[in-house]
């Protein structure tokens, strides 16, 4: 079900002190070390908690704005703001998944100063919300690609991320693991306590069913938002391999 609330049709930040968008991306330029534009002039503001995503083609400048929102990277020009902590979770999860067992991995987000029993606590919450209840020492290598890309969402979650940002999060998985996470974050961007906001990246074009919101980027900038079944009708069908990751 979505969140109660409507996709703007306006991807700008606007100038009000009240905006209350968890995040805002305002005139952004970015460049590669070769002088290659990445970015130009790139705005964007989510209206609020829930589930938005981007789709575009390939070098249209997807997972760089990613990176610029986590500090990855840094903007040549413009300004990034978020409300709240913001994660990033990676097409591939073995590319975050560090320590051998769930819970010593999620031990890494967690902050400083914790109690131990708090620290477990937080671990069982985080496993218990991505449905990998119990799970506290299984070693990593054995859990399946869905199972991994669910832990790293739960370090997100272990971490306080008010906001996460997911890079083709379903790309690498069968699936019965793809209807998994989405279902997953579509829960944690629509319950009725702290929803989370979420900026999801995909080329598969059956996901935008799915979401709150959706825009095109092109060229290093974002189209307005519109809903997602609409941007679907419009983009499908496409020559194969022109929308991608």
């Amino acid at each position: 079900m979505a969140a109660n609330h409507s996709a703007v049709s306006d991807p700008s930040w606007p100038a009000a002190a009240s905006d209350t968008s968890p995040l805002r991306v305002e005139a952004v330029d970015f460049d590669w070390d070769n002088g290659r534009p990445a970015l130009r002039s790139c705005n964007l503001r989510l209206p609020g908690p829930g589930l938005w995503m981007l789709v575009g083609s390939n070098g249209s400048g997807k997972s760089t704005l990613l990176r610029l929102i986590i500090g990855l990277l840094s903007p040549r020009a413009g300004r990034i703001s978020t409300r709240g902590k913001p994660a990033l979770v990676f097409q591939n999860p073995d590319h975050q998944l560090l320590l051998p067992s769930c819970a010593s991995d999620l031990q890494l987000g967690l902050p400083e100063g914790l109690a131990a029993e708090e620290r477990r606590r937080r671990v069982a919450r985080a496993l218990n919300q991505v449905g990998l209840a119990g799970l506290d020492d299984r070693p990593i290598h054995t859990l399946s690609g869905g199972q991994k890309q669910r832990l790293a969402i739960a370090g997100a979650l272990a971490s306080e991320a008010a906001l996460l940002l997911l890079d083709e999060p379903t790309a690498l998985l069968d699936p019965t693991s793809q209807t998994e996470v989405l279902d997953l974050i579509r829960a944690l961007c629509s319950r009725t306590e702290q929803p989370l906001s979420a900026l999801w990246i995909t080329h598969r074009l059956e996901e935008l069913d799915r979401c709150d919101g959706a825009a095109r980027m092109e060229a290093g900038r974002i189209g307005p938002w519109q809903e997602g079944r609409r941007l679907r009708r419009e983009l499908d069908p496409l020559p194969a391999g022109r929308v991608e990751g």
